[in-house]
């Protein structure tokens, strides 16, 4: 039996880049039945990441320990040794030589030529055989594509573009609601109606809701919330945070979110300006008291593979740059409750002894998080393995808050569908435990908003 291209079906042999493995560890694991070839270029490149902190570290030695143990006493033979029940093989393939007519397009001796070298003869090298070169790097993909070498992206973990949509959309507003099940929801003794009397179908866990008015005033908008464990829509009021009140409905639902005890998990998405980290510092600065600690992080972004610890200075300086935006957001919440207050020298006593901590992600590494509430910042940067293993990692009565903007990412073999808070948004939704909230409209500034919608 045969494809349509006349070869025989056969598993498919796919040639990984570094990045992919760097990006996902596991990811010989993701392709089935099929086969893996590791050109060696791959296997040098992935010895310079190996000694390090910081996830990318970690994926190199898992890989290279993973492989070892596969290959323990055996050698790669002809097509390679197993992977695993119902999986193919891996084997390391030797650099190979471009084909002769190709030799002078490709002068440079680089990893990334030698790595599409050696993809070009394994594909020549089975002609019965579907041959794939998988790569992140979208330069890579280009040239295997000018020297027609089948090339793919890793797509294992991104998100469909509706699933996409479905997390930019604004809540659900609802209009022609009855007026007396409205009043009900904003004024009622429990403030909370049947899901019945908005739609025909149960909504998600912690849908979320905004209500007009009959007479079409929209500033007086309505927030409602799915609460799974009442089975009911309950209301979502206007609170206020340290200091810090919702500026729109928006802001309302992540502020409510953020200070939930039901809801561990939060993901706040939006544009600058929209006011994600500053909702939920305000919101874990008002829970102080239920919360052994605070730790407000974010992912380093560096290029190439060089921790924080490359830059110059002691631990303070090298830290600087990282923590200076959460440090801007905490002297917003100082201002709101003045400078000389009771709450913004709270605020100093919290850091001088370590109850609120600002720190680098890498520094998190190995940490216990038990009763913490815990703020990721630009979290759009991490790939959805990261995410898993941050979530993975809190203990009882730990709340989890990331923030990020999907559509300004750092990290070169990231994009709007393959990284981690698009993945946790996709794979969370309808879960009790947890809370997405898209914040569409910027705060910071007209001039701020003006930019964003503009430029």
């Amino acid at each position: 039996m045969t494809d349509k291209e006349g070869r025989s079906k056969q598993p498919k042999i796919f040639v990984l880049d570094t990045n992919i493995i760097l990006h996902d560890c596991r990811c010989i694991r993701k392709f089935q039945d099929n086969d893996i070839v590791i050109p060696l270029a791959v296997v040098e490149e992935l010895d310079k990441f190996k000694k390090g902190n910081d996830s990318l570290s970690y994926n190199a030695r898992t890989f290279m320990r993973e492989i070892n143990r596969l290959t323990d006493g055996r050698s790669f033979g002809g097509r390679g040794v197993p992977i695993g029940k119902n999986l193919g093989y891996i084997k390391i393939e030797p650099n190979h030589p471009f084909p002769e007519g190709l030799k002078a397009l490709f002068t440079d001796d680089i990893q990334d030529h030698r790595i599409l070298s050696t993809a070009m003869w394994t594909r020549d090298n089975n002609p019965d055989r579907f041959t794939a070169l998988v790569t992140k790097d979208i330069n890579l993909r280009l040239k295997a594509k000018a020297v027609n070498m089948e090339v793919q992206d890793y797509l294992t973990d991104r998100v469909a573009d509706e699933h996409l949509e479905d997390a930019q959309k604004e809540l659900s507003v609802i209009s022609g609601l009855p007026e007396e099940s409205l009043r009900r929801l904003a004024y009622g003794q429990d403030t909370s109606i049947p899901w019945e009397d908005v739609q025909k179908t149960k909504p998600m866990a912690n849908a979320l809701f905004k209500f007009n008015w009959p007479d079409g005033n929209d500033s007086a908008q309505v927030c409602g919330r799915y609460d799974t464990d009442r089975d009911r829509i309950v209301l979502v009021k206007d609170r206020e945070a340290y200091g810090i009140r919702p500026r729109n409905a928006e802001q309302r639902f992540a502020l409510d979110a953020c200070l939930n005890p039901a809801i561990r998990l939060v993901s706040l998405t939006g544009g600058a300006g929209t006011g994600k980290t500053l909702i939920a510092l305000a919101a874990a600065l008002e829970l102080e008291r239920e919360y052994d600690q605070i730790i407000l992080s974010r992912p380093a972004v560096i290029l190439g593979n060089q921790d924080i610890g490359f830059l110059p200075g002691d631990q303070k300086s090298k830290m600087s740059p990282y923590i200076q935006p959460l440090m801007d957001n905490l002297d917003v919440i100082k201002r709101a409750v003045r400078p000389s207050s009771k709450q913004a020298l709270k605020i100093d006593a919290m850091l001088n002894g370590d109850k609120l901590q600002i720190t680098p992600l890498a520094y998190i590494r190995g940490r216990s998080l038990g009763k913490v509430f815990f703020i990721i910042d630009e979290a759009q940067n991490l790939t959805p393995h990261e995410i898993k293993t941050i979530i993975t990692r809190a203990g009882e009565d730990t709340k989890i808050v990331f923030t990020g903007d999907i559509f300004q990412i750092d990290q070169p073999y990231l994009d709007q569908w393959s990284n981690g808070l698009t993945h946790l948004g996709e794979k969370m939704a309808g879960q009790r435990l947890f809370e997405h909230v898209f914040l569409r409209k910027g705060e910071r500034s007209e001039l701020s908003e003006m930019a964003s919608r503009l430029l």
